[in-house]
């Protein structure tokens, strides 16, 4: 296994390459090994077939792990990597997230306008997001979201074919594309961003033991026990790909804090708060719900 060439799958899409090319050249540094013993196994995901609908009409965030996932149980990769952000909550249990690298930016940014405020009324935002398109509704009421799905550039080309007059893109991804001055990147205490954004994390079969001891000199601690974190209140609410749905953990002097919100479509309910405790802080947002704002979870 030490002087096998390890495959690493991935998505086929030029961020999905780039995070591959991340993890790729983080493991050859760590290990101190020669170029040649990484390859990089490019699979196109069901997700980024299917543009013209919802994600929650047409299979959920699964849409983005099961060829890999595949892939990883056939032995055909020895591990893959993921936004960690597209990951569903709920996992196989033969398959184990093992490491995440240093997380970046985990900010959202605004192309088409410098600031939701100067767009004109009843401007059309596009997004796939549910969390984006509810706290954009929250902020300026009379927008109109329109479904923007597909990879940076497909959006970006939308953009600029008048589909909408601005878009939200995550600052990590665009950064990782080479695209950092792309957009005005918005506070988090405007949108807090969606749970795992900016983290990129690496999967494998649970019971791979010596493939997850190569993996583990590339994790880092603090990104992965916040991400861990976030994926917990996911669980704690029972949040769907239709869930509007904000997470952003962090670490100060040792000290692990969750910031949690939960949105209603509209965006005319907003129920926020932190804890250090992930499930705590689910329970305690769902039980400051409305009815109609909790059937969204579970």
């Amino acid at each position: 296994m030490t002087d096998a060439v390890l495959k690493l799958g991935t998505r086929a899409s030029p961020l999905a390459l780039a995070q591959a090319e991340m993890v790729r050249n983080a493991l050859l540094l760590a290990h101190g090994w020669s170029p040649d013993r990484v390859e990089i196994v490019a699979m196109t995901a069901s997700g980024d077939r299917i543009l013209d609908r919802a994600l929650a009409e047409v299979g959920g965030k699964a849409l983005w792990t099961k060829e890999l996932d595949w892939a990883l149980g056939e032995g055909e990769i020895d591990f893959a990597v993921h936004s960690m952000k597209d990951v569903e909550t709920f996992r196989p249990d033969a398959l184990a997230i093992v490491a995440m690298l240093p997380r970046a930016d985990v900010r959202d940014r605004l192309i088409g306008a410098d600031s939701l405020a100067v767009l004109t009324p009843g401007a059309r935002v596009g997004t796939s997001s549910p969390r984006r398109a509810s706290q954009v509704k929250r902020i300026r009421p009379d927008l109109d979201i329109v479904l923007f799905r597909g990879n940076v550039a497909t959006r970006l080309a939308r953009l600029a074919a008048g589909e909408a007059d601005a878009t939200l893109l995550a600052a990590a991804g665009l950064d990782r594309l080479g695209m950092a001055d792309t957009g005005t990147t918005i506070p988090e205490t405007e949108m807090l961003p969606a749970p795992a954004q900016g983290a990129v994390g690496i999967e494998t079969l649970a019971a791979n033991e010596k493939i997850r001891a190569l993996l583990a000199p590339i994790n880092d601690p603090d990104t992965f026990s916040c991400v861990m974190a976030e994926r917990r209140f996911l669980a704690g609410l029972k949040a769907g790909c239709h869930s509007p749905v904000a997470a952003l953990a962090r670490i100060s002097n040792g000290q692990m804090v969750l910031k949690g919100e939960i949105l209603s479509e509209d965006g005319r309910e907003c129920i926020a708060g932190e804890s250090a405790d992930p499930a705590a802080l689910a329970a305690d947002l769902l039980a400051g719900a409305s009815p109609g704002l909790r059937a969204i979870f579970g």
